[in-house]
């Protein structure tokens, strides 16, 4: 075969072609990579603005896959949030090992701070507010189980001082709020830095904590009418 030959043979083959770079994802896989993207559109956007045709976009998926692994908006935010939510909780739920109680505060501060510092985007998705939120599935009711840890450590605590234990409820959910409600704050502005506001967070309650009064009143209620 002469030179010209071989020319026109490859021109009528055609440049030869090449291997696919592209992996096809498992089933685990694509849901996973699903969820992903879900948990930072729901982030940016909120459940209402978001929907199933931004998810498959970002994820490079047909709308089809999107319902096939989790049926809806709906079913993919359920399982964002659940993620979540144990996330949080097992977090804080390893953090609090301390017996004093000034630690444990410590720990229940910068725990929440450091999730935050971390895993921006999921607490974005705990704290915007969702008409599917239910009463097991959101910010509130992490606070809430944790606070329910704390009640049982401050009972112990104002039962040896003398105080009605009945009350440590009250104070944990107290505590709790606080810490949640400046994390929700420091998540905005990142300033100062984690350490320096758990420890202004614990400089508050603690301070406050070793002097309270057996049988606190309000000042306005004491004076006359």
């Amino acid at each position: 075969m002469t030179e010209h030959q071989r020319r026109r043979a490859v021109e009528r083959v055609g440049p030869a072609a090449k291997p696919s770079s592209r992996v096809r994802m498992s089933a685990a896989q694509r849901r996973e990579q699903l969820i992903s993207v879900a948990r930072q559109t729901f982030a940016e956007r909120g459940f209402d603005a978001t929907s199933i045709e931004e998810v498959a976009a970002r994820a490079k998926v047909s709308k089809p896959v999107v319902y096939e692994h989790f049926g809806g908006k709906e079913g993919l935010y359920a399982v964002v949030v659940d993620r979540e939510v144990r996330s949080l909780l097992d977090r804080i739920t390893t953090a609090l090992t301390a017996g004093h109680p000034r630690e444990l505060l410590e720990q229940a501060a910068l725990t929440l701070l450091t999730y935050i510092e971390e895993e921006t985007s999921g607490f974005r998705v705990l704290v915007r507010e969702s008409p599917l939120m239910s009463a097991a599935g959101n910010f509130s009711s992490v606070m809430n189980d944790v606070a329910h840890q704390v009640e049982h450590i401050l009972g112990a605590e104002f039962s040896s001082r003398g105080y009605d234990p009945k009350l440590a409820e009250l104070y944990s959910q107290a505590l709790v709020g606080m810490v949640a409600l400046t994390g929700r704050w420091w998540l905005e502005v990142r300033r100062p830095r984690k350490e320096t506001v758990a420890a202004h967070l614990v400089n508050l309650a603690w301070n406050g904590l070793s002097h309270l009064e057996a049988r606190p009143g309000l000042i306005t209620s004491r004076k006359p009418g």
